[in-house]
């Protein structure tokens, strides 16, 4: 029995993930981007939720969940992640042909690099896709009205990703990238990696295809090296070899060095593996209690307590009302003291989807009600109940002074 090849189920999660990169900037949830930092208003849209730049401690649980996740997923499995998933393996392997073209003719080379720069200049307007809608970016484009701030970084973004496809390609994987450097600190004796399976050594031909087609040049039959980025051609090259001889290859996964046992969980998998879970128990509870709507109460300094020729008393605020929502709300004020629920203006406020608004907004209680002193009372917003939006705010309830 013979191994099957993992190069086309590669190849699959490449271009899946290039589709997924590629589309998600034209996914629109709510008339929004499906995942946008929108620099103008600080806001990062983020699958039909909008994030606020005073919301972005979600933000931060999220870089620790995803932190403590890519920790764990490296003790158990390696480097996974750079033999399938990187952007910059899965883009040298959509240039594969710049690879070929280095031994041809000039004009081969030429247009082998000039796809590489037309890939490059796709992949940096990508990028900034997720920072400027498509929708305004391309009629802008077309329009010649993009602007000199954007063009620039669109520019030196083409220039930079270029660079690195057409010249470094795998030499960063192996020499410079931060993440390969950590993994030496994160791998233990039972970490995924792929090895030789030197048990069976003396059934190797000595055909060295498994070092031919490395792309960073690594002898996989020496054992573990740091500069190995698990892309699997070397179990390929080594299954197609051994099928002649029915055999299985002598290259594969391993769970720590070939022929080793023992347990998948252990002490620092099982610390990683709470850590990620704690995160993301912590991230999904505040996003699923955050509150759409923002309400800060602020004294009115031109307008002090007063009584009025009716006999009430008037007290006046100002509130700072923010819909960080998708949906136009009718928000309804409502003033309590001591249990009392007193008379506020206006009664209903309508505000649009993530609109901002200062208004005016006055408390009456009878100057006679002597049940009724001086103190906190509550100021309370809320929504309809098929919205289910309430916020409470404490504010000073103060009577005119003496004459």
């Amino acid at each position: 029995m013979t191994n099957s090849r993992i190069r086309p189920w590669r190849r699959f999660a490449e271009a899946a993930q290039a589709v997924l990169l590629l589309g998600i900037p034209f996914v629109r949830i709510g008339g929004e981007s499906a995942l946008r930092f929108d620099i103008p208003t600080l806001r990062l849209h983020v699958f039909g939720t909008s994030l606020w730049m005073d919301e972005f401690f979600i933000v931060l649980i999220a870089v620790f969940f995803f932190t403590f996740l890519v920790i764990l997923v490296t003790q158990l499995f390696g480097r996974i992640w750079c033999g399938w998933l990187c952007p910059q393996t899965v883009i040298i392997d959509l240039t594969w042909f710049l690879d070929r073209a280095k031994s041809k003719t000039f004009a081969q080379r030429a247009v082998a690099y000039s796809l590489t720069l037309l890939v490059s200049i796709i992949v940096a307007a990508d990028l900034i896709w997720y920072f400027i809608s498509p929708y305004d970016f391309l009629p802008a484009l077309m329009n010649g009205t993009l602007g000199t701030v954007t063009w620039g970084f669109w520019l030196s973004l083409s220039a930079i990703i270029f660079l690195n496809y057409a010249f470094l390609r795998h030499t960063w994987c192996a020499t410079v990238c931060p993440y390969a450097k950590l993994q030496g600190a994160l791998f233990d004796n039972r970490t995924m990696i792929i090895g030789f399976d030197t048990r069976r050594k003396d059934e190797c031909m000595d055909c060295r295809a498994c070092v031919r087609i490395c792309p960073v040049n690594v002898d996989i039959r020496n054992g573990l090296n740091a500069a190995c980025i698990t892309c699997t051609e070397c179990i390929d090259a080594c299954t197609e070899r051994m099928e002649k001889k029915k055999r299985e290859s002598l290259i594969s996964y391993f769970f720590g060095s070939p022929g080793s046992s023992g347990s998948l969980v252990r002490t620092n998998v099982i610390m990683f593996a709470s850590l990620t879970l704690l995160s993301l128990v912590f991230f999904l509870y505040l996003s699923l209690s955050r509150n759409p709507l923002d309400l800060t109460v602020l004294p009115n300094n031109e307008f002090r307590a007063r009584t009025t020729a009716q006999g009430e008393v008037i007290n006046a605020y100002t509130l700072a009302v923010e819909n960080r929502g998708h949906n136009d709300l009718a928000l309804f004020l409502r003033a309590l003291r001591d249990g009392k629920q007193l008379k506020a203006a206006p009664e209903k406020i309508v505000i649009k989807a993530g609109e901002y608004k200062r208004i005016p907004a006055y408390v009456f209680f009878p100057a006679s009600d002597k049940a009724i002193q001086p103190g906190m009372a509550e100021l309370t917003l809320e929504t309809e109940e098929r919205y289910n939006v309430r916020i409470i705010r404490n504010v000073n309830l103060s009577v005119p002074e003496a004459p």
